[in-house]
């Protein structure tokens, strides 16, 4: 049973810094993508980066390019998104996420499985 687990979230201040981690179990092939997505209050859900499990390619949506990086650590099979320079628009619960599709993907209805999300406020 695959099971993905957020944690990290919290409190930030405006240009400080966070590292959220996904706790991943339950699948075989690392050829599988974990991605990150936010969710803001009344907006709809965006894709924000992904990387695939085997060659730890990353991928980032526009949006956050050079402020985010993904990253994995397989012998804890654990993904990271370092969040750096953080602004208030950053507010959101922060998702990850299962793809058993080949190839790269930020579209949210491509990836199968979900945790449970774990908020990131950014406000002084």
């Amino acid at each position: 049973q695959v099971q993905l687990v957020e944690s990290g979230g919290g409190l930030v201040q405006p240009g400080g810094s966070l590292t959220l981690s996904c706790a991943a179990s339950g699948f075989t092939s690392d050829l599988n993508v974990i991605g990150w997505f936010r969710q803001a209050p009344g907006k709809e859900r965006e894709g924000v980066s992904c990387i695939q499990i085997r060659d730890g390619w990353p991928y980032y949506a526009d949006s956050v390019k050079g402020r985010f990086t993904i990253s994995r650590d397989n012998a804890k099979k654990t993904v990271y998104l370092q969040i750096n320079t953080l602004k208030p628009e950053d507010t959101a619960v922060y998702y990850c996420a299962l793809r058993t599709r080949l190839g790269m993907s930020l579209r949210d209805s491509t990836y199968t499985y979900w945790g449970q999300g774990t908020q990131v406020t950014v406000s002084s």
